[in-house]
């Protein structure tokens, strides 16, 4: 069984047991958190998509961490200008593993 979900702007296949790394979430860690909309589910009765998303279908995961990916490097400059900046940024993340994927 699988299924398709949005959170954070983005679309995940997702699997039971999946360790993922998805948008902060404002949750604690080790707590149960209920990912996005479902957008597709798959399962022993076949594959249902939905309009725009799965009624009654849910998909839970458990918060694993909080942290901050790599540093990326922002680099500006004009040729000949003398102009210059740099900046760093490290956009946190929260890492979840899927616990469960149901159709209530």
């Amino acid at each position: 069984m699988y299924a398709v979900v949005k959170t954070g702007g983005k679309q995940y296949t997702v699997y039971e047991g999946d360790v993922l790394r998805i948008e902060k979430l404002d949750a604690q860690e080790g707590s149960i958190v209920e990912l996005g909309d479902v957008l597709l589910l798959s399962g022993d009765a076949g594959v249902t998509v939905g309009r725009p998303v799965v009624e009654n279908a849910m998909v839970e995961a458990k918060v694993l961490e909080h942290n901050k990916a790599d540093k990326i490097v922002v680099f500006k400059y004009k040729a000949k200008k003398n102009y210059r900046r740099k900046q760093g940024h490290r956009q946190p993340y929260t890492l979840v593993q899927v616990t469960k994927i149901a159709s209530r």
